[in-house]
């Protein structure tokens, strides 16, 4: 029989993981389980900041953003000292069971600590949503970020008769790009899975013109083209003024949606159900509108592609 339980929340903080905490402690104390919370992720593992949590430790958190557990990235974590010492400190006290809230790197951390023994249940929780096999908690929540900056800016961008380029997070996906950029009708969006094709952006710019539009919105993941470069070459090169919007960690924070908390929800209590229907080493992934565990080893072995449909559409739509 399952008695104890662990929980932590690691690397960047994300909207919904309060909502996941709070599934995985209330369903554990309704099954009778013993929880308990890691504070500061790994590194608090490590350091042994693990305490009991109740069912007042999660009240009225399920609409906050960040997470209560705190979150690090831990480089001793991933050494072998660093694992092994986080496993003495669970071991000692009597708890077989982790379940990590996080990204890529948090859930390749906890597979790698799964080899040594301790059951590990991941919940995917990034805004960066480049995990494979599911949609991760936040996301949902940045890309809503993203789109209401992009509906003002277009508000001052039509008052003023200027391009925009918007910067948001996705250094190596651009999911939040793609999705905000179709919602909120950018007329360009750059993102890492596809080589910029600057021609394309100033031709959109310049075609917009001719038709008497005065405005124009390139929405960029961060990293894919230099904002001060792209700004200067559509100035030289369509004569408009260009300004630049950077959203930065605005992304990552706030209130997060109803999906979010749902989401995140279902897949706290999923996480108590695998343990005790002694699954071992999966991840709580949400795949068309279901909840399924895949096996850990599978989802960090996975590389996550882009579905390109949608920058097709959005191709189309900003003509």
């Amino acid at each position: 029989m399952v008695t104890r339980v662990a929980v932590l929340t690691s690397g960047g903080d994300a909207p919904g993981m309060n909502a996941a905490i709070r599934a995985v402690v209330r369903s554990a104390i309704y099954h009778r389980i013993e929880v308990y919370g890691v504070y500061q992720g790994f590194e608090g593992l490590i350091a042994g900041h693990i305490n009991p949590m109740t069912l007042g430790s999660v009240a009225d958190i399920i609409h906050r953003g960040g997470t209560i557990l705190r979150t690090s990235r831990s480089s001793a974590f991933a050494t072998d000292e660093g694992r092994r010492q986080a496993l003495d400190n669970l071991a000692q006290m009597g708890i077989e069971h982790l379940v990590v809230i996080g990204g890529n790197g948090s859930l390749r951390g906890g597979y790698d600590f799964s080899r040594l023994g301790i059951n590990v249940i991941g919940i995917p929780a990034t805004i960066d949503n480049d995990i494979v096999y599911t949609r991760a908690v936040g996301f949902d929540t940045a890309v809503n970020t993203a789109l209401e900056a992009i509906n003002r800016i277009r508000d001052t961008a039509t008052s003023h008769g200027r391009v925009f380029i918007i910067e948001v997070m996705g250094r190596h996906c651009g999911e939040i790009a793609l999705y905000a950029g179709v919602a909120g009708g950018a007329e360009s969006i750059l993102i890492p899975e596809i080589a910029p094709d600057l021609e394309q952006v100033v031709e959109k710019i310049n075609r917009g013109t001719e038709r008497g539009k005065l405005h124009s919105i390139i929405v960029v993941a961060e990293g894919v083209y230099p904002a001060m470069e792209l700004q200067q070459q559509i100035e030289k090169r369509t004569g408009h003024d260009t300004r630049i919007s950077i959203l930065g960690h605005t992304q990552r924070g706030g209130t997060p949606t109803a999906a979010d908390r749902i989401m995140a929800s279902c897949m706290g209590k999923a996480a108590i159900d695998c343990i005790i229907d002694e699954q071992r080493d999966v991840v709580i992934a949400f795949r068309e509108d279901k909840i399924h565990p895949i096996p850990l080893a599978e989802i960090v072995k996975g590389t996550k592609t882009l579905e390109l449909d949608l920058f097709e559409i959005a191709r189309m739509l900003s003509i």
